[in-house]
């Protein structure tokens, strides 16, 4: 296929507000390398990484040029973001089986190789690269899952990154069948996909969630639901959760690990609720708890989600679809987090 030399997308111009979010219609199109595939992007999603990186929120050295990345390095600007993509293979580079074109991919969110070559760090799809906010977009094919699915691109474009994010906590975690299980944050994206993930290993879940959404998240499988300023173990008694999944921090926190057996295990990949916590190292020794930070995922992970989805054993949730060039407008709605699940963004051809 003959790429177009131009495309359309949008790009952040730096670290600040909505308005550092510019819609282009000249970007140009990525070429493929050795060992790359370049694919049409039909759509991709709102998370809070990008929304993170566009504030500066990762930096902790206080000069977001600095540090604005996820591994800690300074964002190139322009950059085109947008951690979620689901899309077609349209253009291969050297070494690429030419079987490939044409295939339906989503592209996994954790980067190990880029510019034909194994990085020294994980990059991030949208952070230290460009990602799905366009209409094409260039990663190594070994990163290019494909995928078999009756979804839309839409639908499917929900899963990369929350999924992905949620699976690989549960195996750090080590959830299985018949553990009970807390999830913070649990009608978010990667709250949600929590859920179901956990629900298919056979765990038991309990989702924390104001009580206007706790019906839908007893829909996608939880067993009970606990309000935001709840004590999980005032209602189902302290050391009562194998494990909590957690995607807040913030004030909450040491009831959280009052709330685990003796030997549980804590996993984060979040701290919406705020980064600084009071911790009692007494809790973590005495009790001989595990804890577990999330970010790059293990091997294997991302087939994990998607045999996961091909088996149908998890199904979207999604909240809102918008247009791509309308992301502004859908993050401001995914910040007012009165959505269940995941914010959608199409992307229009060329």
């Amino acid at each position: 296929m003959n790429l177009p030399a131009t495309m359309s997308g949008v790009v952040l111009t730096g670290h600040g507000g909505p308005d550092m979010l510019q819609w282009r219609d000249d970007l140009p199109t990525p070429t493929p390398g050795p060992g790359d595939v370049v694919v049409r992007v039909g759509a991709s999603a709102v998370n809070n990484t990008d929304i993170n990186t566009r504030l500066a929120w990762y930096s902790k050295a206080g000069n977001a040029a600095d540090d604005a990345a996820w591994n800690g390095v300074p964002i190139r600007f322009p950059r085109v973001q947008g951690i979620d993509a689901c899309g077609t293979i349209a253009a291969i580079g050297p070494g690429v089986d030419a079987k490939r074109l044409g295939e339906r991919v989503l592209i996994e969110t954790c980067l190990r190789y880029a510019d034909g070559q194994k990085l020294a760090e994980p990059w991030y799809l949208g952070s230290e690269c460009d990602g799905g906010f366009a209409q094409y977009l260039r990663v190594d094919a070994r990163h290019a899952f494909a995928i078999n699915s009756p979804l839309s691109d839409a639908e499917l474009a929900s899963f990369p990154c929350s999924y992905s994010t949620a699976e690989n906590m549960l195996t750090r975690a080590k959830i299985g069948a018949g553990e009970r299980v807390l999830v913070t944050g649990a009608s978010g994206g990667v709250g949600s996909a929590a859920i179901q993930l956990a629900r298919a290993r056979g765990a038991e879940v309990v989702a924390v969630t104001p009580a206007a959404k706790a019906d839908a998240l007893r829909a996608l499988g939880a067993v009970d639901t606990l309000g935001r300023d709840e004590d999980p173990s005032a209602k189902f008694g302290a050391n009562s959760f194998d494990a909590v999944i957690d995607l807040v921090a913030g004030p909450a926190f040491p009831r959280l690990l009052d709330a685990l057996r003796p030997g549980g295990r804590y996993a984060v990949a979040g701290a919406v609720a705020g980064a600084e916590v009071a911790l009692d190292v007494r809790t973590l020794y005495l009790k001989d708890l595990t804890f577990f930070g999330c970010t790059s995922l293990d091997d294997g992970v991302f087939a994990q989600l998607i045999a996961r989805i091909e088996a149908g054993d998890i199904r979207p949730a999604i909240g809102a679809t918008l247009p791509l060039r309308d992301v502004a407008a859908a993050q401001a709605l995914f910040a007012a987090k009165t959505h269940i699940g995941k914010i959608v963004l199409t992307v229009e051809a060329h």
